[in-house]
């Protein structure tokens, strides 16, 4: 009789939360969104509510949400008496990514590669190239490297790292900047800063447009001009090229 009971009340209870007597009526968003529109989530929210305030299955429409390209998570709750209570953190770019597969895709502030279009027009935003799984690192180092290349008023534009784990920077003004590998006796950090040190005085006796600069030897560094002053540079006289040339 208990058994029967027991069986009978669940029964009960069911039926009556499928009564149409508590509809969904609203999805109330939490917070401010930035690249979801409302348009997706009208879209979502018709094609995955399904049931009433008691049965609809909320891990399905929190899944549904996350499929969303800007989405990095999603989170609802039960609003009584007839709504659900939407949360939505985006992701936030941070940088570009161009991986060994070809395919493009951003990277966000921690690091995580997300596939999703950024709005039409120019962008600031870096392009990393590098193996994959290193956007974690590539991000961390990034933010070192802008830290110092502030000092000169520039930015990188794209930083490559390659399957050796090379460093190469491409800064905003055209310059490439080799790093080379991370090395205990010659760090980056200290490469780098010793480029910041020779910059604006490489740049006055240049007199010419330069291409590369080589940072990768321990107590120098290599320049690489341009090919039409390259070009120049051999044609010209050896006194003239002697006299113009940096040492």
């Amino acid at each position: 009789m208990l058994v029967c009971a027991l069986v009978l009340s669940y029964a009960a209870v069911i039926s009556v939360v499928r009564l149409p007597f508590f509809p969904l009526k609203q999805l109330v968003v939490a917070g401010t969104l930035n690249q979801v529109s409302l348009i997706q989530i009208e879209y979502v929210t018709r094609m995955s509510f399904d049931g009433n305030f008691f049965t609809v299955n909320l891990d399905n429409v929190r899944n549904a949400f996350e499929k969303l390209p800007w989405v990095r998570k999603a989170s609802l709750r039960r609003h009584w008496p007839d709504g659900i209570e939407l949360t939505i953190e985006e992701h936030v770019a941070a940088a570009r990514w161009h991986g060994g597969d070809g395919e493009a895709r951003l990277v966000n502030t921690r690091g995580e590669l997300f596939a999703a279009s950024l709005s039409d027009g120019p962008t600031n935003l870096p392009l990393f190239a590098g193996p994959e799984g290193s956007a974690p690192l590539m991000l961390a180092r990034n933010r070192e490297f802008a830290e110092l290349l502030a000092l000169l008023g520039h930015s990188s534009r794209m930083v490559t790292l390659s399957p050796r784990l090379a460093w190469q920077l491409k800064l905003d003004d055209g310059l490439t900047l080799e790093l080379g590998r991370d090395q205990a006796k010659h760090p980056l950090h200290e490469r780098l800063q010793r480029f910041t040190g020779i910059y604006a005085e490489v740049r006055a006796r240049a007199k010419a447009s330069i291409n590369t600069i080589d940072m990768r030897y321990p107590n120098g560094f290599a320049l690489r001009l341009g090919r039409a002053e390259a070009a120049a540079r051999r044609e010209m006289p050896t006194t003239d090229r002697n006299s113009k040339g940096i040492t």
